[in-house]
């Protein structure tokens, strides 16, 4: 009975086995290719189960989802010989599994490395023919959509299809910077003292122009000033004049009282006989 046992569990485990190394399953995220005897039999199996014949053929898989490449910062030059440096990154996926094994044996760094020479080729060819302008401020998407295309010429060789480049920053290099950046502020110092002395002139023009029109206007308003001064002084000299002919006594009774006003209108005290015209009113009344 035991023994019985014993060559079915070893039928199970033998058929498990040879299931498990002729059944071989597909996920979507991959591309598998298989080989037999070395030979590339079938590429690009769809997700799911599939059959092999083993010992004999081989399942080969590599990652078939979108691939980033961020390669450091390079330099290129500009048509005019201006240093840039660029900072790009690629995004590439396997298209087509026998091309890509043949061409670099399945290898994701070795593929990688081609890929970006082809990458790095285009953009120093396309840096090549631009000025720094045309490059920042230009349309690069275009720049980017014509390398994209040159470079998928050589990419389809290795069976790789490269989805889009991508430039993150352009910038001069650290040397260069530092000069760029002198040059800006001393360009800014420069603009800061033609404006300061822009600004003194103005100054300048407004106080000399505030200065002609105050003279002016106390000029005026002293003319105005004499002018309503006469005009009072003729009025109250026709207004005097009047009372005087009206009332002489009274007149000159009213003149003394200012006059006393004049005189005596502090704290000193003054001893003197009141005697002469000019003290007639302090007697009695006059006769």
């Amino acid at each position: 009975m035991s023994s019985r046992l014993n060559k079915v569990l070893f039928i199970v485990v033998l058929a498990l086995f040879a299931l498990s190394t002729t059944v071989f399953f597909v996920d979507q995220r991959e591309r598998v290719l298989l080989l037999h005897l070395g030979e590339i039999k079938q590429a690009d199996f769809k997700p799911g189960l599939h059959f092999k014949i083993p010992m004999v053929e081989e399942v080969k898989r590599f990652d078939g989802r979108i691939l980033t490449i961020d390669a450091k910062p390079e330099n290129y030059l500009t048509g005019r010989n201006k240093n840039l440096l660029v900072d790009s990154f690629l995004l590439w996926r396997i298209s087509d599994t026998s091309a890509y094994y043949t061409a670099v044996s399945g290898d994701q760094r070795l593929a990688s490395s081609r890929l970006f020479n082809i990458v790095n080729n285009g953009l120093r060819d396309a840096f090549a023919t631009r000025t720094v302008n045309d490059v920042v401020s230009g349309d690069r998407a275009t720049m980017v959509g014509e390398i994209l295309v040159e470079a998928n010429k050589s990419a389809v060789k290795l069976g790789i299809e490269i989805v889009n480049i991508r430039i993150k920053r352009i910038d001069f290099p650290n040397d260069i910077n530092e000069r760029v950046y002198a040059r800006m502020q001393s360009e800014r110092l420069r603009e800061a003292k033609e404006t300061r002395a822009q600004g003194a002139e103005e100054a300048e023009q407004i106080t000399s122009r505030a200065d002609r029109e105050r003279v002016t206007i106390l000029a005026e308003a002293e003319q105005k000033a004499e002018e309503i001064r006469g005009n009072a002084d003729a009025t109250a000299t026709d207004i005097y004049a009047k009372a005087y002919g009206q009332n002489s006594e009274f007149y000159g009774f009213y003149k003394r009282l200012n006059a006393y006003k004049n005189v005596f209108n502090g704290d000193d005290m003054l001893v003197i006989e009141p005697k002469g015209d000019f003290f007639k009113s302090f007697g009695g009344p006059q006769n």
